[in-house]
């Protein structure tokens, strides 16, 4: 982001005294708004002078309310610590010059958090109110017949506290987590991947384990105070705890790569690696 901000400056240079804009600071609420269309952002940018003519009349109150509800979804650890460190685990897998004996795929999802407060509030066992993108995403594994080649889902959300310290989730694929967890010491971090159990209630790998895919929930939930705060800001988070969980993860791929194909109940093809 700071590279391509340079770019664009370098291109216009008036801008920078016009609208100076830094890559870890926070800009104007126009990129947000005009996701409702009831913006002026449009105008500003195209010569449009009926959809001008229209915005100025319109209510705004909705589209702010729209703002509020996503400013909301934003937090450090929760979640732009795991996409960080998934975008990197991504970076140094395609950095690598030997070709993996299986797939592995890195996925981004969004739904998972409940439109109402609580995580169950407003669903049910057969329409739940949470995990709406990996629930699709599994469904489309299912649809394109490519559910029986995923062999195991690496879940990374909430792992960038400074003060890490990753418990065991109870509802994770226990061969999987001992992996993971047992790597992580091996690498000298036996006081961040502890044996206490973290009760997490719901998270993104379940969709993978009811559709009988391995999963394991790399998350620290419960001792982090910050979580769905507004002060879940950058000072909170670690480059160090990333780091950790970062080269735990790639460390751990080859031998999870190695476990499912001596334990082939399916095809050994793809795994999914997720924040």
């Amino acid at each position: 982001m700071e590279a391509s901000l340079e770019a664009f400056y370098q291109a216009v240079p008036q801008m920078r005294a016009m609208h100076n804009m830094v890559a870890d600071e926070v800009d104007e609420c126009l990129e947000v708004l005009k996701h409702t269309f009831v913006s002026n952002r449009f105008g500003s940018t195209f010569h449009l002078p009926s959809y001008d003519r229209w915005w100025r009349a319109q209510d705004e109150r909705a589209s702010y309310r729209y703002y509020a509800d996503v400013i909301r979804l934003v937090g450090a650890n929760d979640p732009a610590a795991s996409v960080g460190t998934l975008m990197e685990i991504g970076r140094v897998l395609g950095s690598r010059k030997e070709k993996p004996k299986v797939t592995y795929r890195l996925v981004f999802f969004d739904g998972e958090e409940a439109f109402c407060e609580g995580w169950s509030e407003c669903g049910d066992e057969q329409n739940p109110d949470n995990t709406y993108g990996s629930r699709h995403y599994v469904s489309q594994l299912r649809a394109r017949n490519e559910l029986e080649n995923t062999r195991a889902m690496v879940l990374l959300d909430m792992m960038g506290y400074k003060n890490l310290e990753l418990g065991r989730d109870p509802t994770s694929t226990r061969w999987l987590q001992d992996i993971v967890w047992q790597t992580g010491r091996a690498l000298g971090y036996d006081k961040v991947f502890v044996d206490r159990e973290e009760g997490v209630g719901g998270d993104d790998h379940e969709p993978f384990i009811s559709a009988g895919v391995a999963a394991v929930d790399v998350i620290q939930l419960t001792s982090y105070p910050h979580w769905h705060r507004a002060d879940d800001t950058i000072d909170k988070v670690s480059a160090q705890s990333m780091k950790v969980v970062g080269e735990t993860i790639l460390a751990s791929l080859p031998k999870i790569t190695e476990y499912v194909i001596n334990n082939p109940q399916k095809a050994p093809n793809t795994k999914t690696i997720q924040e």
